[in-house]
């Protein structure tokens, strides 16, 4: 688990293009994040539970409902659901609503439609802090498992 400060170490050690946006208030979902940024560029961070353990799952939010039995087909899980969020807190270290986009050491599924976008918004690991960052940045710091 990194703080918002490693995390910011970690970015500029390996030359991402990002910005750390500070708000006042929580972000934990897309109507919180409406006065900060474009939300149809948010890029959540979701935690699956799979039958190989837990996996990221970074989307785009205009997606719509993640289609969990095409995720399965498509990587080849046996099981596949969404990971409980006590489960995800003491795996990871992070609450459901703040998994930051990078960092968190889990197999990743990444959706290819953020990379039509100059830069995505997600988590930190901090509701208070929002990270802005290059989309394939993004999928270039993260151990990808397969794309959408």
């Amino acid at each position: 688990m990194y703080t918002v400060e490693q995390l910011e170490m970690l970015l500029k050690r390996a030359g991402a293009d990002f910005e750390l946006i500070r708000q006042g208030v929580p972000i934990l979902s897309a109507r919180d994040a409406e006065p900060y940024y474009d939300i149809a560029k948010a890029a959540p961070t979701l935690v699956l539970r799979s039958d190989r353990g837990l996996v990221a799952c970074v989307i785009s939010a205009n997606r719509g409902r993640l289609d969990l039995e095409a995720l399965k087909s498509a990587f080849g899980f046996r099981k596949l659901k969404m990971a409980d969020r006590k489960e995800v807190l003491k795996q990871t270290g992070y609450e459901v609503g703040t998994i930051p986009l990078v960092g968190l050491g889990l197999d990743c599924v990444f959706d290819n439609a953020l990379l039509a976008y100059d830069y995505v918004y997600g988590g930190t690991g901090d509701a208070l802090v929002t990270l802005k960052i290059a989309p394939g940045d993004v999928k270039r710091l993260n151990r990808i498992l397969g794309c959408l």
